[in-house]
């Protein structure tokens, strides 16, 4: 079409992909907790140990799966991100 400019594409990185074995599906449609804040996600197990995956958002809601009482636990949100994130970010629902 004459006129119209078309965005440069990009490529992300591999990095911004969630790994495959960290999504879950179907997703759930019951959750146990809420985000109370926005605060970031990791989909590496363990320690992150580098860059957060993703963000949630104030009032996302997840799944509490695991929390062996440190300062990070595992969710599942309603787009089956399987991820870990701070525990002390969360209220129950």
């Amino acid at each position: 079409m004459e006129g119209m400019k078309r965005p440069e594409a990009i490529v992300l990185p591999d990095s911004s992909l969630i790994p495959s074995d960290c999504l879950i599906s179907p997703p759930p449609n019951q959750f146990t907790h809420e985000v109370a804040r926005s605060q970031p996600f990791y989909a590496s197990r363990g320690l992150p140990s580098g860059p957060p995956t993703g963000q949630f958002e104030a009032g996302a809601k997840v799944v509490l799966l695991y929390h062996d009482g440190g300062e990070l636990c595992r969710v599942v949100d309603a787009a089956g991100h399987y991820v870990d994130t701070r525990f002390d970010g969360l209220r129950k629902m």
